[in-house]
């Protein structure tokens, strides 16, 4: 069972059953998904689900989903994770985020990822974490700046896992060490 997050206005908890519908309705929007290969099937984001909901007892750290506190909605993950990918700067962890379009424009990725950090250099005891997009993503860029994330220029890396070519295969890095 994972630890549930709180800041002023959300709350990062485990997934329930619950949040699967939204979750994949989530994931299978163009505009959520823009910076992704493609938006997800309802398969595809159960299965992640899936994952998502082993990885806390694994790692002591995982993908919260995000709730605003005061009307209880879902509105979709914050958190740490392991990339399962090759690159120079692994093994590393990596915070991240993705939100619904309507949660857009709130804050909210920024203040959720600030209680991933104090979770990941405080409880988790982790020295260094990661975060990385295309470089076409610049909103995230900008929640990892105001996080506190130094951009690496000299990691910035193409994407394993896109084909040569692609217009997301080009990646920018992110660090930030523990306080």
């Amino acid at each position: 069972m994972t630890e549930t997050l709180k800041t002023d206005r959300l709350l990062l908890r485990p997934f329930r059953d619950a949040d699967r519908e939204p979750f994949a309705a989530l994931n299978a929007d163009p505009a959520v998904m823009e910076h992704f290969p493609a938006p997800m099937t309802r398969e595809e984001s159960d299965g992640l689900v899936d994952r998502i909901m082993t990885q806390y007892d694994a790692w002591g750290f995982c993908l919260w989903a995000v709730e605003i506190q005061e009307t209880g909605k879902f509105i979709g993950f914050t958190g740490l994770s392991r990339p399962s990918f090759d690159a120079h700067f692994m093994p590393a962890v990596e915070i991240g985020w993705r939100l619904s379009k309507d949660a857009w424009g709130n804050g909210y990725a920024t203040e959720a990822a600030f209680a991933a950090l104090d979770h990941g250099f405080g409880p988790a005891g982790l020295d260094e974490i990661v975060s990385f997009t295309a470089t076409t993503n610049l909103p995230s860029q900008r929640v990892m700046q105001k996080i506190g994330m130094t951009h690496d220029e000299a990691g910035d890396f193409d994407h394993p896992r896109l084909p040569d070519g692609h217009r997301l295969q080009r990646h920018v890095l992110y660090r930030i060490a523990r306080p």
